[in-house]
């Protein structure tokens, strides 16, 4: 099929609509996950580290769905496009599902949990700061130079405190890490994409 027989206006809704599946599954994990906390208080010992986790990755999600709108000035995609589209979004899910396990059985607390499975997480956190800017550039030039020298500094900032993070098992660099990730990333938002552009 000649791709150049379809406008934009068809195609971006079309890739949209896999990413949004993706997506929809990766909330769904987290919101099954925090109903069955609800559900079932004291099944397992809760961590806060772990919770505050999961409102990051909870908003990651959101976020991710908000500004992928600006996938829609690119005119011409390729398979390629997609697909790395579905790995992000991929990445996303299997962040939410290293939060919320099918079975907890071989664990006594959210907290034993999620520091057992960190080098999973991290190293998919890591991931998504790598992915976010072949995105960015994917949007162009001009989208990229819109963040300035913050969006130079944030991506490695990042990068080494998720590596940190693989590495050690303290709570208070827990604690601090996933404290200051919450507080950039909702100023990060309010600033930079309050509005769809």
């Amino acid at each position: 099929m000649d791709q150049a027989t379809h406008s934009v206006a068809e195609v971006f809704p079309h890739i949209r609509i896999v990413m949004g599946m993706v997506v929809g599954l990766g909330l769904t994990r987290l919101l099954s996950g925090i109903a069955r906390i609800v559900q079932h208080p004291r099944g397992y010992a809760l961590y806060p580290v772990h919770l505050a986790w999961v409102g990051m990755v909870f908003l990651m999600l959101v976020h991710f769905w908000w500004w992928e709108f600006g996938l829609y000035h690119i005119e011409n995609w390729t398979f390629g496009k997609y697909l790395f589209l579905i790995g992000y979004s991929t990445a996303l899910f299997l962040m939410c599902a290293l939060l919320f396990p099918d079975s907890m059985l071989d664990y006594k607390s959210y907290e034993e949990f999620f520091i057992s499975r960190r080098t999973w997480f991290f190293g998919l956190l890591a991931a998504t700061f790598v992915l976010d800017v072949i995105d960015t550039l994917l949007k162009g030039e001009a989208h990229f130079a819109h963040f300035g020298y913050e969006y130079l500094l944030r991506t490695p900032i990042f990068l080494a405190l998720c590596v940190a993070a693989i590495f050690t098992t303290s709570r208070t660099f827990h604690i601090l890490f996933v404290s200051a990730a919450l507080a950039y990333q909702v100023s990060w938002i309010l600033r930079l994409f309050d509005t769809i552009a």
